[in-house]
């Protein structure tokens, strides 16, 4: 059944909710030193204001996708947005950190919804042939919000304040709301059983592991408040894995990772989001408290980084095609690993932004270069009946990188120095983009274990209908 209008009122309505969530993944960054400063917070509060959004998407993308396609997809994404909007409102509202950092949760959940709902509602309006229109056009819009997230809110925070990049997710989200019950049209999948326990384990897990790995600087790695949580964490997340491989509907079906390509695909993936998200989140503080520049300098001046894969990603087909996406997910890996190595070779609290840009730009073509054989080779080394569940691992396995790259390299500057000054802030910026570094360019080496070849039946290209894909973002 197609949606009311058709294909392009459905496109008009998640295209803006898709838009509207990923922007909201990059664009508390350069709010985060006025956040700081208004909310008497520190480094802590600010890793929990942007991992509390990551961990609940994270964790609820999976489950989003059975629910909606259970009770139906239109149903949960309107609910999606308005979650989605209520803690828009609350978060501009927040008197204290606490309560920004509850808020950004459920801002979290609201995104796990709707981001995979976008794709889902989209894909079964549009008529197969033109498909994959549709699709790239979807892609088109989740790359410029990430792209956007920063510029957009430095541009806010510089001329209303920090609240504003909360708020103007209101009025769009109450206009969707609006709108979205007549031009979406109501749509149900299979009635795939839910893992309530799994989506239980993994989420106390991450959250025992990334609040030790955020507290263990401030209050003694062998203080038991924090060898407490990253113990209860490891058990946990232990548990998980054992759920997984006999619950009888799990919500991470284990069986996937037995394909190494898919195991070292997905290795290599959460190893990116680790290091690109860390060094996002700590560089663009730097950008603002140590260089001075304001936060929409800052966040023009990141374009070449979270920009350039809009332009190279286009690019990498006929590099696939003729040398395999094993070689050019490397290339990628190694691209980054080069960008952020050249501004820790740099690092001083003299540097200036024009002796950073090749490194930006360097990091910016590697992200190029990884999203599109990435998202291929996932969905290739998984059988051709499982690629929508494929996807959404995928996809889970990439926010859950996210969430430790913020946590471990917090905790490396927060043991080497600090946000007091621009010397003790270099102090601890050093270290950590080394790490990410390292980490990048142990990536670029793990995918000479990607087999070479897919599998001799590779999944076809999918027709997206119960769960998330990988969508551009650093």
């Amino acid at each position: 059944m197609r949606p009311p209008g058709g294909a392009l009122r459905t496109f008009i309505v998640t295209g803006i909710a898709l838009f509207m969530v990923t922007l909201d993944n990059l664009i508390v960054t350069n709010a985060l030193p006025a956040i700081r400063t208004d909310l008497g917070t520190g480094l802590e509060g600010l890793e929990w204001t942007v991992n509390a959004y990551t961990l609940a998407t994270a964790v609820l993308l999976l489950p989003a996708a059975s629910i909606a396609d259970r009770f139906g997809r239109r149903r949960l994404f309107l609910l999606g947005l308005a979650l989605f909007t209520a803690a828009s409102a609350t978060a501009a509202l927040a008197p204290g950190i606490g309560v920004l950092i509850a808020a950004r949760a459920v801002q979290g959940v609201g995104g796990a919804i709707v981001a995979p709902l976008t794709l889902t509602l989209l894909a079964t309006a549009v008529p197969a042939e033109r498909r994959g229109v549709a699709l790239a056009a979807w892609s088109a819009m989740s790359g410029l919000g990430v792209a956007l997230g920063p510029v957009v809110g430095g541009a806010v925070t510089q001329y209303t304040s920090w609240e504003w990049i909360f708020w103007i997710n209101v009025p769009v989200g109450a206009v969707l709301l609006a709108i979205a019950p007549r031009f979406l049209a109501e749509s149900h999948g299979p009635a795939g059983r839910l893992d309530p326990a799994g989506t239980l384990l993994v989420s106390g897990g991450m959250l025992g592991v990334v609040l030790g790995l955020v507290r263990g600087n401030e209050h003694g790695w062998t203080s038991p408040q924090v060898l407490g949580a990253l113990a209860a964490g490891g058990v946990l997340l232990a548990a998980f894995i054992a759920w997984e491989l006999r619950a009888p509907h799990p919500m991470l079906p284990m069986g996937l990772f037995r394909s190494r390509g898919f195991s070292t695909v997905n290795l290599v993936a959460a190893a990116m989001a680790l290091a690109m998200f860390g060094t996002t989140f700590l560089l663009i503080q730097f950008l603002q408290s140590v260089m001075q520049l304001t936060p929409l300098q800052a966040g023009v001046r990141s374009l070449p980084w979270t920009g350039m894969p809009i332009l190279v990603a286009p690019l990498t087909a006929p590099l696939v095609a003729r040398f395999g996406g094993r070689a050019v997910l490397g290339a990628g890996m190694l691209f980054q690993a080069a960008g952020i190595g050249w501004m820790a070779a740099l690092l001083a609290p003299d540097v200036t932004y024009g002796a950073l840009v090749p490194g930006f730009v360097l990091a910016g073509i590697g992200m190029g270069l990884f999203f599109p054989p990435v998202a291929r080779l996932v969905l290739g080394f998984a059988p051709p009946e499982r690629t929508g569940v494929a996807s959404g691992v995928s996809n889970t396995v990439r926010q859950l990188g996210t969430v430790l790259g913020v946590a471990v390299l917090g905790a490396i500057f927060s043991a080497n120095g600090d946000m007091t000054a621009p010397e003790p802030f270099a102090d601890g910026l050093a270290p950590a983009l080394w790490t990410a570094t390292a980490v990048l360019a142990a990536a670029a080496l793990a995918t000479l274990a990607v087999p070479r070849r897919l599998p001799a039946h590779p999944a076809p290209e999918p027709a997206p209908v119960a769960g998330p894909v990988a969508e551009p973002a650093p």
